[in-house]
Parts: structure tokens; C-alpha cells; sequence
């Protein structure tokens, strides 16, 4: 966490609305990733104008520039109204009509504007190595986004673009602008040339509950070789899901808005930012749009998986069990592993598999019952998500436990053995347990409902 002090640069966005902005979540992670002292906040900017008549947001940039802000991220209604308070404008924030990065003007008279949407789109398509020059486009909708992609497009390269939209006129208007655009109306998307193309869905179609696919047709969907839709939230649209549904890979916006504020951000700092810093940073953003994590630690037996199954079926979240993770990557069985490389190496790849953990989103991840004894993972855990700690008694782990033969440590081991060697390494553990959680719920004797309540009583304190 950055300390604030006399030294620390301010960052902000300014809208109206802005209450419901993600753009803190990237700016004030890469400023501790990266450790700049900088402190990024939302900007209420309420529209109108002030008693003398000037605009409320030229009045905002220049008290916000004599105030010494370092750098501001624009949002609606003021991507167009702000260009005129800039003393500098870049070309491609001119060709595109909007602006959504302030930077201090090196003329030390006021800000410069940006357009890094477009730019964080195409870094976006970059990192899943969709390649646009030389490329055909498909492209849904003739909005404002859809003529800023058709500008993005067209500066990299790509060879035609087929623009389908409701109203043609629209179509055509950014046709007369941009010479490689094809207008068309939606009714008429069987004339585009069976081929394979790069599709953007940029119309609101998605937002809500009950939307449909604005055409209806598997055999044209059928013709994208990659699928890119705007929105972010839902996560999932009837565009993304018709791809996934025919195996073509796709991404939603959420990765546009990351990099649109990377690129931002190294305009501020000049610098540029890692690719695991800009991972780390997107995983926050999942987690909180998308929902946080719940990790579970416990000794074996103590219901990890059981519990962990049945709390993401109730809660719509995804599952994860770290043992089966590491056996899918390692291609062994844990059984195997012990074998070959011993305890010490089987948690080398443990502490491996839980590092890639920070990338999940919206998951219940069960862990192995040994992987808090190292103090770097209780601390990865930690950053993971909400840690539960499962704790049962010996003789409830030893019902659960006598039968499974895929307990490397209790193999080979008579019942008064086993229910020794459980009760020494619950008292040798327990520590370690403790330490990494958060929330302890006991599972002894207690059935899946039970525990799924005490779940629910926790969630309410």
C-alpha cells in the first residue's frame, strides 16, 4: 500500500457519472506493483456550466491543472467537450473525434489529450496474438465505438472492413471517411464473401437481460476466426457465447479497458509497464467485477473438495482443486510425484501452481492439505482471495481418509497409525492453518448443508 504523503502525485478521472469507474483498480495496482507514490481517485464532474457561463468541465481541467494533477483519465459525457480546454491534442485523438487521457503538456501551460482506447484495444489483440494488418474485419454496429475501431483498424493495417448496421446511412458516413470500410445494412450481411474474418461487436446489444444476437445465424458466425465484443459486463454476451458455442475464440472488453489504462499510465510515468504487472493488474479487475475468490486450507479429510464443489454450485462461482490442477500440469499423479521427486518437490510445483492462482476470478479453490506450511504460500493465498480454514477432528478425518489409497502420507499405515499420524500433523499444522486464514468454520460431524450455512453466517458478520 503507497503511503500518502507531501510527495504523492494525484491521478484522477472525471465523468458524470462516475461513481461506478474501474479505473482505480488499475491505476492505484500498477502504482503499487510498480512503487510510484501516486493516489488515483474518481472526479465527480457535474454537467453544465458555471454562473460566469463557462463549461463546468473547462472550469474542472483547469482547476485541476493548477492544482498540480499529474495526469486524468476522461470519461462520459466529456470525451468531445474537453478537447477544447487542451493546449495540445494528438492526431490520432483529432482523427478519432474524443479524448480520454489528459497528460501535462511539456510547454508546462496545461494538458494534452490522448486517445488510448483504440491503442488499448489493439495492445489487447496483441497479447492474444491476433494479428490485424493484412486482415478482413467484420464489424457490428456504426456507432461512435465503431467508427473509432474502424480508425484503429485502418492505422494498422487491416484490408477491408465490412461495417453492418441497422440504419446503412450510418454505415456510409464512416465509409466516406475511411476507404476501406464496406457499408452495409444488417439484412444484407449474406452478401460479405465467405471468407474468415476478425468480428467486433460494438453495439449495446448484450447490456441487458433477454438480448439476442443482432443476426441470427450460425453460418456467419461461422466465418470469424477470432471474436472481440466491447462489452465487459455481463462477462459473457449471446455475441461471445454463439462463438464459443462454434469454438472460436473471443474476449470481451474488459481487456480493452486494461490496456486503454496502461497506456495511459506510461504516458504519466514514462515508462513501460511489464506484462506481468499488467496481468496481475487485470486479474484485479476480474475479481472485482467479475467476484473474488474463496480459497479453502484445512488438513486432508476436512472436507475441502466436498465443501468446495457444493459452495460454487450454490454460488455460481467457479471450482478449482489445486491437487488435480498440479496433476493435470505435471502429467503424474501425486502418487507419482512423491515417488520421483519426494515431499520437497512435490511442494516446489505446489508453490508453482499457487503462484499462477492471483489470475483467477469468481473461484473456489481447494488447496492440498500441506501447501500452508510453506510462509510464502500463506501469503499468496492470502492475495488469492477470502481464506477459509476448514478444521475437522482427528476422527472425523480419519472416516473420511481410511479408504482413499491417494494419500501418499498416510499409505501403508494401520488404523492406530493412521489416526496418530493425523492427530501429529494437525498439531504440527494447525498453526499454519490459522495463520493463513481469514475465517475458521469447523466440519466436524457436520453435514454439506450445515457448513454451507455456516458460510452464509459468515458472509452476514
Amino acid at each position: 500500500m503507497i503511503e500518502i504523503n507531501g510527495k504523492t502525485n494525484i491521478l484522477g478521472v472525471i465523468g458524470d457519472p462516475i461513481e461506478h469507474t474501474l479505473s482505480p483498480v488499475i491505476h492505484n495496482t500498477l502504482c503499487e506493483l510498480i512503487g510510484i507514490n501516486a493516489a488515483y481517485l474518481p472526479v465527480h464532474v457535474v454537467s453544465g456550466t458555471s454562473d460566469a457561463g463557462e463549461s463546468n468541465i473547462s472550469v474542472a481541467v483547469k482547476g485541476l491543472y493548477a492544482s498540480g494533477v499529474k495526469g486524468l483519465n476522461v470519461t462520459v459525457p466529456y470525451k468531445q467537450d474537453v478537447m477544447e480546454s487542451l493546449v495540445e491534442i494528438d492526431d490520432l485523438a483529432k482523427k478519432i473525434g474524443a479524448v480520454n487521457t489528459l497528460v501535462l503538456s511539456k510547454n508546462g501551460k496545461g494538458y494534452k489529450g490522448y486517445n488510448t482506447d483504440m491503442p488499448g484495444l489493439r495492445r489487447a489483440l496483441e497479447t492474444k496474438g491476433v494479428e490485424l494488418s493484412g486482415k478482413k474485419v467484420v464489424i457490428i454496429g456504426a456507432g461512435g465505438a465503431a467508427r473509432a475501431v474502424c480508425v484503429m483498424l485502418e492505422s494498422a493495417g487491416a484490408e477491408k472492413i465490412y461495417l453492418l448496421n441497422r440504419t446503412k446511412e450510418k454505415a456510409e458516413k464512416i465509409a466516406e471517411e475511411i476507404n476501406i470500410v464496406v457499408p452495409l445494412s444488417l439484412d444484407e450481411y449474406k452478401d460479405i464473401p465467405d471468407d474468415k474474418y476478425i468480428f467486433f461487436q460494438c453495439t449495446s446489444f448484450g447490456l441487458k437481460p433477454g438480448d439476442g444476437l443482432v443476426i441470427d445465424d450460425d453460418d456467419f458466425y461461422r466465418m470469424a476466426e477470432y471474436g472481440y465484443d466491447l462489452i465487459y459486463n455481463p462477462a459473457v454476451t449471446p455475441f461471445l457465447a454463439k462463438l464459443s458455442e462454434l469454438g472460436i475464440k473471443n474476449d470481451n472488453g474488459l481487456s480493452m479497458l486494461l490496456y486503454q489504462g496502461v497506456i495511459a499510465f506510461e504516458y504519466w510515468f514514462d515508462l513501460k509497464v511489464p506484462g506481468d504487472y499488467a496481468k496481475l493488474t487485470y486479474a484485479k479487475l476480474c475479481q472485482k467485477l467479475y467476484g473474488e475468490n474463496i480459497v479453502l486450507v484445512g488438513y486432508m479429510g476436512s472436507g475441502k473438495s466436498t465443501v468446495g464443489k457444493a459452495l460454487a454450485e450454490a454460488r455460481g462461482m467457479n471450482f478449482l482443486d489445486l491437487d488435480e490442477y498440479i496433476v493435470e500440469r505435471e502429467g503424474k499423479s501425486i502418487n507419482q510425484i512423491f515417488a520421483e521427486v519426494g515431499e520437497q518437490g512435490f511442494r516446489d510445483s505446489e508453490s508453482f501452481s499457487i503462484d499462477s492462482l492471483k489470475y483467477l476470478s469468481n473461484t473456489v479453490i481447494s488447496t492440498g492439505g500441506g501447501a500452508v506450511i510453506r510462509q510464502s504460500n500463506r501469503r499468496m493465498l492470502k492475495e488469492c482471495g477470502t481464506v477459509y480454514y476448514l478444521s475437522a477432528d482427528v476422527d472425523t478425518i480419519y472416516d473420511r481418509v481410511k479408504d482413499d489409497d491417494q494419500r501418499p502420507l498416510l499409505n501403508g499405515l494401520s488404523e492406530t497409525e493412521k489416526k496418530s499420524k493425523i492427530a501429529d500433523m494437525l498439531k504440527a499444522r494447525s498453526q499454519y492453518y490459522e495463520s493463513a486464514a481469514d475465517i475458521t468454520i469447523s466440519t466436524s460431524n457436520k453435514t454439506i448443508e450445515e457448513i454451507l450455512h455456516d458460510f452464509e453466517i459468515c458472509d452476514e458478520l
